[in-house]
């Protein structure tokens, strides 16, 4: 079976619009509050494609490895509500490859942890009436970076809101280190002499069960500064992998919550992660260590190079040193300075 989604072999026919440049007090909000929303990101036929897409793999028109076909004569909720979140599907199709590289995307991660950034994960979430939330977590927590650049980006195919179990940020708890599973897969600030481990992080709970999370005292230090994050269906979160953030229940009686959700970090950042940085695709600028091509071409600093805006943030601008990185000067021979 193959995908009924006709894809544009053209990318500036799904990706027409203008660069997006992050402003100032964007780029503030983020490291101050640890997270950014970024308005209309992706256009309407972005959105449209994308929702096409996670109605063919709900109802098994699209078959993918790993990926469970419905069950013979399943009912449409029942097609509708097998699948809670797919990982990786960049790896195995076109289409996540095509909006994992989207240049939108990649415009505002130049600005936020560029300009060289290494696209690491795709995730498709499909979160359907009744379906459970996801307890606080931090993503560095499971994607290590090294240095820490980890920045997710969470796009609304849906409409997002408290009703349907929304994305919560702790506004300011970028601040806090990872904290170190007490055992089992997980990365943490070890090295700090009197870090806690943690226990339940990140599990899809009900929301009362949530009481049993090991970062719930971490997050209780920022009461009152835990924000829903309402987007409408083509508005982008960014926000770092630091952040402690969560979901609640799907409340809503028919109103799916369906999200595409990426990872990124800075390309010349180190990650052990799923085979380390040779297996993740340079999206833009440049950087010393390995990355992959884009397995569908998608057009990317990977396999153009020379298209990358990043290319200017290279180029050397010398202050008082030499292009050989010293200079001498004697003392009669420097600029006499007033103060």
């Amino acid at each position: 079976m193959t995908n009924s989604i006709t894809t544009s072999p053209n990318p500036s026919i799904t990706f027409g619009r203008e660069p997006y440049r992050v402003s100032v007090e964007e780029y503030i909000a983020f490291r101050r509050d640890g997270y950014l929303v970024v308005r209309g990101l992706f256009t309407r036929h972005d959105v449209e494609e994308l929702l096409a897409h996670t109605d063919d793999l709900m109802h098994g028109r699209i078959e993918v490895e790993g990926v469970p076909p419905p069950p013979p004569n399943a009912t449409v909720q029942e097609m509708e509500t097998r699948l809670v979140r797919i990982h990786m599907l960049h790896q195995k199709l076109e289409i996540h490859e095509r909006y994992l590289l989207h240049p939108r995307l990649l415009d505002v991660l130049e600005a936020l942890i560029g300009p060289d950034v290494l696209a690491m994960q795709t995730m498709l979430f499909l979160k359907g009436p009744g379906a459970q939330g996801q307890g606080y977590h931090q993503d560095s927590y499971y994607i290590p970076t090294f240095p820490d650049s980890l920045c997710g980006a969470w796009v609304a195919l849906d409409r997002a809101d408290e009703e349907n179990g929304c994305v919560r940020m702790v506004a300011g708890s970028q601040v806090e280190p990872i904290y170190p599973p007490a055992a089992g897969y997980g990365f943490g600030n070890r090295e700090l002499a009197d870090i806690e481990a943690v226990s339940n992080v990140g599990g899809a709970w009900n929301d009362d069960e949530d009481e049993r999370n090991g970062l719930r005292p971490v997050a209780s230090k920022y009461a009152g500064r835990e924000t829903p994050v309402v987007l409408d269906p083509g508005d982008a979160a960014f926000f770092g992998g630091h952040v402690l953030h969560r979901s609640l229940t799907n409340r809503s009686a028919t109103r799916m919550r369906r999200a595409f959700v990426t990872h990124y970090c800075n390309a010349r950042s180190f990650t052990p992660w799923l085979g380390g940085n040779g297996e993740h695709i340079l999206g833009r600028g440049a950087t010393t260590l390995p990355f992959a091509q884009p397995r569908f071409g998608t057009p990317c600093a990977a396999n153009r190079p020379e298209s990358s805006r990043a290319d200017d943030a290279l180029k050397p601008a010398l202050m008082v040193a030499s292009e050989g990185g010293m200079e001498a000067m004697p003392a009669e021979a420097a600029p006499r300075q007033e103060y």
